[in-house]
């Protein structure tokens, strides 16, 4: 039986394939506050504005490709079986080869009923007022914005508790719910956290070794020796 890996995505490893990151210093994304654009209220108050900022958040994929990073995590799928949990809301890691997402905060490639949060359909191009589910109700980018439920945070948390190794990348592991996620790893499991910037230290957590290199420099190197290790068992 392979053994399981579970890995935590966030921001930093779309980064490096050309995506923004979700906000600056200054609380900005893309030159707009982010609760106005990343928020029920916000939807609330310029149901436009918001549509139209995660247009240009969908019209930008097709114009980016999966990194190293991306492949390497796919290339692991030979040798374990791999669960992904990532915060990012790009397809990058779909067009990369990996076969099992969830996606805690959402996808930007479906849209869902403003007024049943279970109704999701697929939604590749722009997304306007007037564009309906079929119960004729206006639809809404299907992201999780400051403030509502993380549908997924349970299914993550039961992937990571059942985890044999864990990996982090490009994620501060600062932003809650997404970071409670790391204290769901079981007792003398590895964790591998691969940041150039790493927010946590080795004494923070058993087994944990950190990797202060970015995604694409780090992780096809750990990929590799981890498949090394599985190949010897």
């Amino acid at each position: 039986m392979k053994k399981r890996i579970t890995v935590l995505t966030g921001a930093g490893i779309s980064a490096e394939s050309g995506i923004n990151t979700f906000r600056d210093a200054g609380g900005l994304w893309e030159g707009h506050d982010v609760m106005d654009v990343a928020s029920p209220e916000g939807f609330a108050r310029n149901p436009k504005l918001v549509l139209d900022f995660y247009n240009q958040r969908r019209r930008q994929l097709p114009e980016v490709l999966p990194n190293e990073a991306h492949k390497a995590l796919f290339k692991l799928e030979e040798f374990y079986d791999v669960t992904i949990v990532t915060q990012n809301v790009d397809d990058l890691h779909e067009r990369a080869g990996s076969t099992n997402l969830i996606h805690i905060h959402g996808e930007l490639l479906k849209a869902r009923s403003t007024k049943n949060e279970n109704v999701i359909i697929t939604w590749s191009k722009d997304l306007n007022l007037g564009d309906y589910c079929e119960k004729g109700h206006q639809l809404r980018p299907h992201i999780v914005w400051f403030g509502e439920a993380v549908p997924l945070l349970e299914q993550a948390a039961i992937a990571t508790q059942n985890a044999d190794i864990v990996i982090i990348i490009g994620t501060s592991m600062q932003v809650y719910p997404a970071a409670s996620l790391i204290d769901y790893t079981q007792s003398g499991v590895p964790i591998y956290f691969i940041d150039p910037q790493p927010s946590v230290s080795e004494n923070n957590y058993e087994n944990l070794s950190i990797i202060a290199k970015t995604a694409v420099e780090g992780l096809p190197n750990l990929v590799t020796e981890l498949t090394e290790t599985a190949k010897r068992q």
